[in-house]
């Protein structure tokens, strides 16, 4: 997924200045593809209301948070995996300074709702400090390699499936799969050395948390603008957009917009469900259930026996947090999507391509199982939350992301180069 910059001055020297040339002219966009948006709004209106009706308005504002991540993550084609390529290849980090104001958007929004004790539906809003050890570590390495073959991250993965991106369908397959092998598996991946988390609000209160929070974010938006100015990469690509008031429904939006937006609804997520916005349980809960249906009884392994996870298991999706948002991005990408003319599937897949894809989204399940989550649940999540594990992710995902540039070749896969046009 490519992040997209706008020719608006100001949002060009937050987002990509300098580049070795200027970022080519967005395409107009084609006609809406009716028939996918008439098929995608039928299924997100009716699969709301079914929600609604029989799991109540909790389940059913969850649903509809999906949607709107969905429709936000595809209007402004907002990506972890290619932000990270780019920086880590040719040092454009316009795609992570946006990733600064997304985390900063939502640790703002967390602190305010947790310091205030507010809640919708009875949800008691409370941040947990995820362990810190080898498992995060390796999790991390594990799920960046796997975004750089598979081609998109947690998030990416939805809402390119959504949008009709047949490639993703793969990684998507490969991540249920990769998240079936950690649950079969977890007593040899769990107990591995590790130290209790650390929660920023437990020793500096909420505003000294939300403070250096904001403060590192800074930080890390002067560090990429110097690495971006020794460097001088190309500009970062664009996709093709709508003009005016269209541009609200059709794309594509500015990646700042996008990041705000984005945000604003993980803040609404932990607002109504109490927790941070997650995305990979459900890839686990998921694959447990199909297995369920072969006849096969996964509730008997040992991961699926905790309190917590047998009751997820036995009960049904469409009261797991992680399901809702989930298939609501699939829903709003796709409706998102056909009105901007750019749903469409692809009938041939280089077969590197998609051994590619399903190896990715292999390592990305196993990986957020290791880690306790991707770069939504452990990345945004940690860090927005003020939890020192959600850093940690992210550094070692890092170089997980320079080890997996190196292997992308092996698949036919390419890597932005300081002499392309764009990256």
């Amino acid at each position: 997924m490519s992040a997209t910059t706008e020719s608006n001055p100001e949002e060009q020297r937050f987002l990509s200045f300098p580049t070795s040339c200027a970022a080519p002219v967005p395409p107009p966009e084609e006609p809406v593809r009716v028939v996918p948006l008439a098929v995608a709004g039928v299924l997100a209106i009716a699969l709301t209301a079914y929600v609604w009706a029989s799991h109540g308005p909790k389940s059913g504002v969850l649903l509809l948070l999906g949607l709107g991540l969905g429709l936000a993550l595809f209007h402004s084609r907002f990506g972890f995996t290619s932000a990270w390529r780019q920086l880590v290849a040719v040092g454009n980090g316009a795609g992570v300074r946006a990733h600064s104001l997304l985390l900063g958007t939502a640790a703002t929004l967390i602190a305010l709702i947790v310091s205030t004790g507010s809640g919708l539906f009875g949800s008691v809003p409370k941040a947990t400090a995820g362990p810190i050890g080898l498992a995060l570590f390796t999790g991390a390495i594990l799920f960046a390699i796997g975004m750089q073959l598979g081609g998109s991250c947690a998030s990416g993965t939805l809402f390119a499936v959504g949008s009709g991106q047949s490639t993703i369908v793969f990684t998507l397959f490969g991540f249920i799969a990769g998240s079936v092998v950690y649950t079969a598996a977890f007593p040899v991946f769990d107990g591995w050395p590790s130290v209790p988390g650390v929660l920023l609000s437990d020793h500096v209160g909420w505003f000294g948390s939300w403070a250096i929070t904001i403060a590192a974010l800074a930080v890390i938006v002067l560090a990429t603008r110097f690495v971006q100015k020794r460097r001088t990469p190309p500009p970062v690509d664009v996709v093709p957009t709508a003009s005016g008031f269209a541009r609200v429904l059709r794309g594509s939006w500015p990646i700042l917009v996008g990041a705000v937006v984005l945000g604003v609804l993980a803040g609404a997520v932990f607002l109504v469900s109490g927790g941070i916005w997650g995305v990979t349980f459900a890839f686990a809960l998921w694959g447990a259930k199909f297995l369920q249906l072969l006849g096969l009884h996964p509730e008997n392994w040992e991961f699926w026996r905790t309190a917590s996870n047998a009751k997820s298991l036995a009960g049904s999706v469409w009261t797991d947090k992680t399901t809702l948002t989930n298939v609501g991005i699939i829903l709003g990408a796709a409706v998102a999507a056909s009105l901007a003319g750019a749903w469409k599937l692809h009938s041939t897949i280089p077969w590197r391509t998609a051994v590619a894809a399903v190896l990715g989204g292999v390592l990305m399940g196993i990986g957020a199982r290791l880690a306790g989550g991707c770069n939504i649940g452990a990345y945004l999540g940690g860090v927005s939350t003020g939890s020192l594990h959600g850093w940690l992710w992210g550094l070692f995902a890092l170089g997980g992301t320079w080890i997996g540039l190196k292997l992308r070749p092996l698949f036919g896969l390419g890597n932005p180069a300081p002499t392309d046009s764009v990256c």
